[in-house]
């Protein structure tokens, strides 16, 4: 499905620690540390460089025993630190000097912008011309440029009728929305932000990030937003959001990982407290995680079906995670890609059949719910890469969801990560396509929708009609 966010964090597992050994061994000493920070007897201080993604995607900067991971040698600290605070205005007075630097800022300015309305409308009407019907985007941004939650509790209503925008031009036609309310990683803030805040209203627990699942306060910071949000009444509509049957749903997180607890408890914990919670406020909408979809230490898949041992460590299991009554549908994400390093396209293809099948056998069987694979994508960045390999990645994603849905099973619809119209260069990522420009995979989502459509009985629209009966 489409995607109206601009931009995506380049997702990363693999970190190399530094020895004096130059020629190390990267499994062995990921192995060696995964091992050693779940010893809590453990104590001292460990320096990691992050060969790729955002620092959030790494370890995180300490854990309830209390030991701290420093992240290219900085550690953390609040913002009201004064040397921090050098080194923000520094930094920020250096970028604004760059070269580039302004088109930084148009970018950040469009975004709430009325200026950008037309090309919301554009892909909106694009996306329902291709029979899609169900666009998953953020509604959220955490105290970031244009942030819609400046504060805790203090909100931007211009940003706020931006988004009420979004909800009234997809009612006009005809696409649902599929909400996330905050990110597990650094863009926009996310659970990184909500930390800081904590700590300079002097009430954090911890400088962890993963405090953001069990620090009372932040807790209740988030228990605000979210009732903020679903007792938003639009602007422009005037529906309450909780009452608009234009909003299809809402994602809890956008990929929460809790490495400071591989039990999985501390996650889980959060997980049912927060459905719980929406489910007090709003039970017309369905709800998910918006989990990656990784099998926890004691789940029976997770050395068959994980893509590499470290996914058993991240905090997060699927079926654990997915088994409250308060969850409607599980959701999954799929990057073969920055899960596998040296794995061939075909290697690759294979494992993406076989998680996808996994998952939708536990909703058939354990579950008995609905599995949507949230997030789907190939990055351009890739050695070697052609649109092609692209073209087969999609094509393998929709052939097992169409092989669910005419079995009626589980598999309930997949969102591709992500799609844009012509203007919109700047805004996309290694992920993003605009699906007319190549013809080839123009078709293969078309089809796919129809495939989808006639199995359900569900071609009624008049774009659904015209696409699907030539």
């Amino acid at each position: 499905m489409p995607s109206l966010v601009s931009s995506r964090d380049v997702k990363s597992n693999k970190i190399s620690g530094i020895s004096d050994n130059i020629n190390f061994s990267p499994d062995v000493t990921l192995r060696t540390t995964w091992a050693k920070l779940r010893d809590n007897s453990t104590t001292g201080v460990v320096f990691f460089v992050v060969c790729r993604g955002k620092v959030s995607e790494g370890l995180d900067f300490a854990d309830q025993a209390g030991r701290a991971v420093i992240m290219t040698g900085i550690p953390f600290a609040m913002r009201k630190d004064p040397k921090i605070r050098l080194k923000r205005e520094f930094l920020d007075q250096h970028v604004l000097s760059q070269k580039g630097s302004k088109k930084d800022q148009i970018f950040f300015k469009k975004i709430p912008s009325k200026s950008c309305r037309p090309r919301i409308r554009e892909m909106l009407q694009a996306a329902a011309k291709m029979g899609l019907t169900v666009c998953r985007t953020w509604a959220f941004n955490d105290g970031d440029y244009n942030a819609l939650q400046i504060a805790p509790g203090q909100f931007d209503e211009r940003v706020f009728k931006a988004l009420d925008y979004v909800i009234a031009e997809s009612r006009q036609v005809g696409i649902r929305l599929l909400f996330s309310l905050v990110n597990n990683l650094q863009a926009y803030g996310g659970k990184t932000q909500y930390v800081k805040w904590a700590w300079d209203e002097g009430v954090g627990l911890s400088a962890s990030n993963d405090s953001f699942f069990f620090d009372p306060s932040i807790r209740l910071y988030f228990k605000n937003y979210v009732k903020t949000i679903l007792t938003r009444k639009n602007s422009i509509t005037g529906v309450v959001y909780r009452d608009d049957p234009t909003i299809f749903g809402w994602e809890l997180i956008n990929e929460p990982r809790c490495i400071t607890d591989a039990s999985g408890d501390t996650l889980q914990d959060w997980i049912e407290e927060m459905s719980s919670f929406i489910k007090s406020i709003d039970r017309k909408h369905m709800l998910t995680i918006g989990l990656e979809g990784f099998y926890g230490p004691k789940s029976p898949k997770k050395d068959s079906v994980n893509p590499e041992f470290w996914a058993a460590d991240l905090g997060a299991d699927f079926v654990r995670n997915s088994a409250p009554s308060t969850i409607d549908f599980a959701s999954v994400h799929i990057y073969p890609d920055h899960w596998f390093k040296k794995k061939s396209l075909e290697g690759k293809l294979k494992f993406v059949a076989k998680w996808m099948r996994s998952h939708i056998e536990d909703g058939d069987q354990v579950l008995k719910k609905p599995v949507m694979f949230t997030e789907f994508g190939l990055s351009d960045l890739n050695k070697g890469f052609n649109p092609s390999q692209r073209d087969q990645f999609y094509k393998t994603v929709y052939d097992v969801i169409y092989e669910s849905a005419k079995k009626k099973g589980a598999g309930g619809g997949s969102f591709a990560w992500q799609y844009f119209v012509e203007g919109m260069e700047d805004y996309n990522d290694d992920f993003g396509i605009v699906p007319w420009k190549r013809a080839s995979t123009y078709e293969i989502i078309t089809k796919h929708t129809c495939e989808l459509a006639k199995v359900h009985g569900r071609i009624e629209s008049q774009n659904l009609k015209q696409l699907c009966n030539h």
